[in-house]
């Protein structure tokens, strides 16, 4: 059971103008599930992503680089294309030609040009991609096209997931109101260092491309980059943002004013709350953990340190039995890579409760206080380096017994 997250209601997710979106049952893996979603945007559209930086990345994560590198100035990315099921990474060249064939095949039903279609491709990996029964669904996503089908959509990407993951909210820039709403779905085979398994947020607000650029990075950094569930990066990861511009206000287009700071937030606020879905839904987890890194000399020292201790199957595991093994988490600061970290400045807190102090157990510290933390189904860790004022913070689960079953049967 995920930690503290719930469907989302359908009628909080709310529509974006300028955007549309269709779902069908393709059989790609599995008959009598949703899984093909096509998002449909209007001309004009800013698109812009980040994707996985596994040198074993998929076909249609090549693709869509190309699609969005090579746009002229008078194109715009017309179509989003994704199918559950098949991952379509590890295929080859035929890989390549499938993704390909996607995108031809909904360019000639929307009429527009195939390089105007983005594809993605989420499952399991090293196997073919059944592409005529993807161009079969293709029709049928079309004709369910529908701007209020955000829930639909959310659970038309889904894989290991046992919930949909959904947002929406609506922010001011002036006088005029505007529309964040966004899906992600990922369970397992996450530590994205870019973004999410897959992830999409779309708004009305009219901004530049370099600015929807610009904000993606920045949103990707600070939330889908924040997370992990088992440390492995997939081969898939895509987080796209679509900037339909059918709100009523000027274009922002200078990244230091106002307007675009309001703008960045709202869908770095999206990102996060997606991104903690992601891990309180995390295969198997019983625990949702904040992981704070403070007193650093960057942040980058500081997330490293954070991620050490989140990727520890002897931290992870020990939060699933509510064991207070604390000093797994010491070794995980210890070996994070720091060379000249003085581990006799270290303190360390579990929740309220001071663990350790200048590198070893606090003198008040009763195992009790510990338990009782680790019993609770959120927990924050927080570690002070005390070198310096950078911190930084990570969001992981436990790792329990379910995750091996989950991920033993994967394939079945």
């Amino acid at each position: 059971m995920p930690v503290n997250l719930s469907a989302p209601n359908p009628a909080t997710l709310l529509p974006v103008s300028g955007v549309k979106l269709g779902i069908a049952e393709a059989n790609v893996r599995k008959p009598g599930r949703k899984d093909l979603l096509v998002v449909q945007l209007e001309d004009g559209a800013r698109v812009a992503g980040v994707f996985t930086q596994n040198r074993f990345c998929a076909a249609p994560v090549v693709v869509s680089r190309q699609h969005l590198s090579t746009l002229d100035a008078h194109q715009s990315i017309r179509a989003l294309v994704v199918n559950t099921g098949c991952a379509n990474a590890g295929t080859g060249s035929d890989g390549l030609k499938h993704a390909r064939e996607t995108c031809v095949a909904l360019a000639k039903l929307m009429g527009c040009a195939p390089s105007q279609v983005l594809p993605f491709s989420t499952g399991v990996i090293m196997e073919p991609l059944p592409v005529d029964r993807v161009i079969a669904g293709l029709p049928q996503c079309l004709a369910d096209l529908k701007p209020a089908n955000w829930a639909n959509a959310a659970q038309a990407i889904m894989t290991t997931d046992t919930v949909p993951k959904a947002a929406s909210r609506q922010f001011n820039i002036g006088d005029v109101q505007i529309t964040v709403t966004g899906i992600a779905k990922g369970a397992g085979m996450i530590r994205p260092n870019m973004a999410t398994m897959l992830g999409y947020v779309a708004t009305d607000a009219r901004v530049s491309l370099p600015l929807v650029k610009r904000a993606v990075a920045h949103a990707a950094q600070h939330s889908f980059n924040c997370i992990t569930v088992d440390g492995d990066t997939s081969t898939n990861d895509s987080f796209i943002l679509m900037a339909s511009g059918k709100a009523a206000m000027p274009e922002i287009t200078h990244a230091d004013s106002a307007e675009y700071a309001a703008f960045r937030d709202a869908v770095t606020a999206i990102s996060v709350e997606l991104a903690h879905a992601i891990i309180r839904d995390g295969e198997g987890a019983t625990k949702f953990i904040t992981v704070r890194v403070d007193g650093g000399k960057t942040e980058d020292e500081c997330r490293r340190v954070a991620y050490a201790i989140a990727h520890s199957p002897l931290t992870k595991t020990a939060f699933f039995a509510s064991d207070p093994n604390l000093g797994r988490i010491l070794a995980a600061v210890g070996y994070a890579g720091i060379d000249d970290l003085d581990a006799d400045r270290i303190d360390l807190y579990l929740d309220d409760v001071l663990v350790a102090k200048n590198g070893g157990r606090h003198s008040g510290y009763q195992e009790a206080d510990g338990q009782r933390v680790m019993k609770q189904a959120e927990i924050t860790v927080r570690v002070s380096l005390n070198r310096g004022g950078a911190s930084a913070t990570v969001w992981t689960c436990d790792l329990s017994h379910d995750y091996v079953s989950i991920n033993a049967d994967y394939r079945s």
